[in-house]
């Protein structure tokens, strides 16, 4: 194994780049030249799985932004794999950042905790080869809870673009909640296969993200400050919309924790926008 440093210019600050000497053999012909770029904080529960899955491809930017527990050491071990270590600046911005220290044009963006089924795999493979800049493609996530997948709750049919070509798009600047970016003359069509998504392993990952994500939406200066008594109808009709309007009812004690979740989500974004608002005269 070999160990880099390096200047990250565009972020202002020291990276760690490490890199097997296996991927100084020039045997690309093997691999799918795509590159996958992962976002990683405290992946080391999933990371292994997703890298196992993407093992058949050239180049996979893994970029970390302060793990403490073996994540890291798990990038390492995998020889398609080079890991970088920054600082999170939002899940756009950070997103766009990882994608520049790719290999190639061709993006798959996947999240630590996301792993391609072989079907897809094929098909990635099959159709980047003739594939124009100009096109961008669709992926079914299917998004798991504890051991079953979550077909209703807004969490069903999910379909994200998640293969393109970074010379056209990218990740927009959004702090919470990013997409890829599409002008016009980008024609998005879909690929057979899916990402299985292991979105929640354990019951307490819902209070860490609500947590997270309000306090990334309420420092964005994007949210309006609604009163509380507006806050908590908002809450109310998140619930609602979840767990009726989104068929959240048919996923059992799945859909009625996410209902619960979404709500939980929106009363605290708000809120701590709000507060900001008192703290501020």
């Amino acid at each position: 194994m070999q160990i880099y440093l390096a200047l990250d210019d565009a972020l202002g600050h020291l990276v760690i780049v490490t890199h097997s000497l296996a991927m100084k053999v020039e045997v690309y012909g093997m691999y799918i030249n795509v590159s996958v770029v992962i976002i990683t904080r405290n992946a080391a529960a999933t990371l292994a799985r997703t890298l196992e899955a993407t093992q058949q491809y050239a180049d996979v930017v893994i970029y970390d932004n302060g793990s403490t527990d073996e994540t890291c050491d798990i990038a390492r071990s995998y020889p398609n794999a080079t890991l970088y270590k920054g600082t999170f600046k939002g899940f756009g911005p950070t997103k766009r950042h990882a994608v520049s220290l790719a290999k190639y044009d061709w993006i798959l963006s996947l999240d630590a905790d996301e792993a391609p089924s072989d079907e897809l795999n094929t098909a990635i493979q099959r159709w980047v080869t003739n594939a124009s800049p100009h096109e961008a493609m669709e992926i079914l996530r299917e998004n798991w809870m504890l051991g079953q997948p979550v077909r209703h709750s807004g969490w069903g049919n999910d379909w994200l673009v998640r293969l393109f070509n970074r010379s056209v798009c990218n990740f927009n600047e959004a702090m919470v909640h990013e997409s890829v970016l599409l002008p016009k003359n980008v024609h998005v069509n879909r690929l057979d296969g899916k990402i299985k998504h292991l979105a929640v392993t354990d019951l307490a990952q819902f209070l860490d993200k609500i947590n997270r994500y309000s306090d990334l939406r309420a420092s964005s200066g994007r949210l309006t400050s609604y009163s509380f008594p507006v806050i908590f109808l908002k809450s109310i009709f998140a619930f609602f919309r979840t767990y009726f309007l989104r068929l959240g009812v048919l996923d059992g004690w799945r859909g009625l924790t996410i209902a619960v979740a979404n709500a939980n989500g929106v009363f605290w974004k708000y809120a701590k926008t709000r507060t900001e608002q008192y703290r501020k005269h």
